[in-house]
């Protein structure tokens, strides 16, 4: 089964589902990778923060897979915003996934009490002019904050990785950036299980109708949207089954269903106020 891609701003393609690995227990990381990598995923989403990035880069070398194939994101964590810092923990995050380079980085908060989200992202742009990531990016930024770095340099950023889900569909932002070129990338597609999320009609009815299962029928809303989407589980068997969303297609009506589900409901931190 082969993934759609999309292209980003910058002219290098993304594959548009992949496996993230936030709170995968560092010890069970390289076999839950390796599990993702047998079934088929080829883009893997880390971070530094999440302290698993060499059980990533364990199963990367023995899958015996060409890095070409292979899409890997990792992000700078607050702590380490700035200058030099921003090399340095690039340059860790390198080695601990035995990689010479990434194909995307991102600014993993961006903690306006710090205030140095907008010279990281010019350490950013430098990482990128040496080769050291394809692409470059930010997570959970707001309107906001991308106005700022927007005015402040000459790289608009490849992707926002936000929290998005039916009850936090984000269409303020997404009108924001989408017009820009700015890819929009789902983490906690699925509510983290803070909601009955499956419990929902919409959902529920358009998986019975399709013979598949609400966790399908939310990653496929998603696609539809074009959302670059990492589902985690640490089960192969769901692996396969967030894998298996190809095969069907949600119809207009059932599309609007979804997203009449959006309420505002964030499960995660307001980056605004988080403080981590």
């Amino acid at each position: 089964m082969t993934v759609p891609t999309l292209t980003l701003n910058d002219g290098h393609t993304i594959p548009q589902l992949g496996f993230g690995v936030f709170k995968v227990d560092p010890a069970e990381t390289e076999r839950i990778v390796t599990d993702a990598l047998e079934v088929g995923y080829r883009h893997i989403d880390t971070a530094a923060v999440y302290g698993n990035e060499e059980g990533v880069g364990r199963a990367i070398a023995a899958s015996g897979i060409s890095r070409d194939e292979l899409f890997v994101t990792t992000k700078l964590w607050n702590a380490d915003q700035g200058t030099q810092s921003a090399y340095d923990a690039l340059a860790t995050s390198l080695d601990k996934l035995g990689l010479d380079r990434v194909d995307l980085y991102l600014i993993h908060w961006p903690r306006p009490d710090l205030d140095r989200y907008a010279e990281s992202w010019r350490a950013l742009e430098q990482l990128r002019d040496r080769g050291l990531t394809r692409s470059i990016g930010v997570s959970n930024f707001h309107r906001s904050h991308l106005e700022r770095i927007l005015a402040e340099s000459d790289t608009v950023p490849a992707v926002d990785q936000i929290e998005l889900h039916p009850a936090f569909a984000q269409r303020e932002l997404r009108a924001f950036t989408e017009p820009l070129g700015i890819r929009t990338e789902a983490w906690g597609p699925l509510g983290q299980g803070k909601y009955d999320l499956f419990g929902e009609q919409a959902i529920a009815g358009a998986a019975a109708a399709h013979g598949v299962t609400p966790a399908q029928v939310v990653i496929r809303w998603h696609l539809q949207q074009d959302i670059i989407v990492f589902p985690k589980s640490n089960s192969r068997a769901r692996m396969a089954e967030n894998f298996d969303v190809f095969g069907f297609e949600l119809s207009a009506a059932e599309m609007a269903a979804i997203d009449g589900l959006d309420r505002g409901q964030r499960v995660g931190a307001d980056p605004d106020l988080a403080t981590h």
